[in-house]
């Protein structure tokens, strides 16, 4: 007899930042580092997956007290497999080190 596994349809991600220069940050930009992905190229699978922010609030909506902010995997940044996300409204600047989960889907293989 085999044992049910569970079986997740996201991989884990930390919220680092947004977008920024030296003196300028961009809110409509997230910076997003994925578990397991440390190139370009294993980020490159993500491009297009659909990102979820999962938050508690205080007053319930809908039965539920738990709210998610949506949004998209971009492009990647940088040569260490960090990856750029836009979402439906901008990240708030609370959630950095926060963790979020990148769907995967849609599928492009």
């Amino acid at each position: 007899m085999v044992a049910e596994q569970g079986h997740r349809l996201y991989v884990k991600g930390k919220h680092l930042s947004y977008q920024r220069g030296k003196r300028n940050t961009n809110p409509s930009c997230s910076l997003l580092k994925i578990e397991g992905v440390d190139d370009p190229k294993a980020a490159s699978f993500y491009l297009g997956k659909k990102v979820a922010f999962i938050y508690r609030a205080s007053k319930e909506r809908q039965g539920s007290k738990i709210r998610v902010i949506w949004g998209k995997v971009t492009r990647p940044h940088g040569n260490s497999g960090v990856v750029r996300a836009k979402f439906r409204h901008n990240l708030p600047p609370k959630s950095f080190g926060a963790s979020v989960r990148v769907m995967l889907y849609p599928s492009s293989i």
